[in-house]
């Protein structure tokens, strides 16, 4: 459990320069994003660039830049991880975080210790044997 938080703080740090490009870039298309139509626009826009970000890795290996150094992968429990599949797993994560992360405090009651949007989705973060 310890390295999927170190991942997942990882994993922010990567972001947080990723989404500071994304708007810089969406700033010069669309001009300020502070009015109420464009605001909305905008923070669909990050949430879809961090979509694109982990549904990228999770189905081109199954590891994010920040899983890798912490050789951990995400793997889909009956096949292959497939766009759909990690598109809901980011959806499930993204709403069990919005909820005051009620989505990750479920992998402290979990009897396999899984965060709900793993267990929905029959997805399972596993530790990287080194070859």
């Amino acid at each position: 459990m310890m390295r999927r938080v170190a991942a997942a703080l990882y994993d922010g740090l990567l972001l947080a320069a990723v989404l500071f490009f994304s708007a810089f870039l969406f700033l010069i298309v669309f001009g300020s994003a502070v009015a109420p139509p464009k605001r909305y626009f905008f923070q669909i826009y990050l949430l879809a660039v961090m979509g694109a970000y982990f549904v990228w890795f999770w189905t081109h290996g199954g590891q994010t830049l920040a899983m890798k150094t912490w050789k951990i992968q995400v793997v889909a429990v009956h096949g292959t991880m497939t766009p759909a599949l990690a598109i809901a797993r980011y959806l499930l994560a993204a709403a069990g975080l919005g909820f005051f992360g009620a989505g990750w405090w479920w992998m402290l009651f979990d009897r396999e210790h899984l965060p709900l949007h793993d267990r929905l989705t029959g997805t399972r973060v596993i530790a990287v044997v080194p070859d």
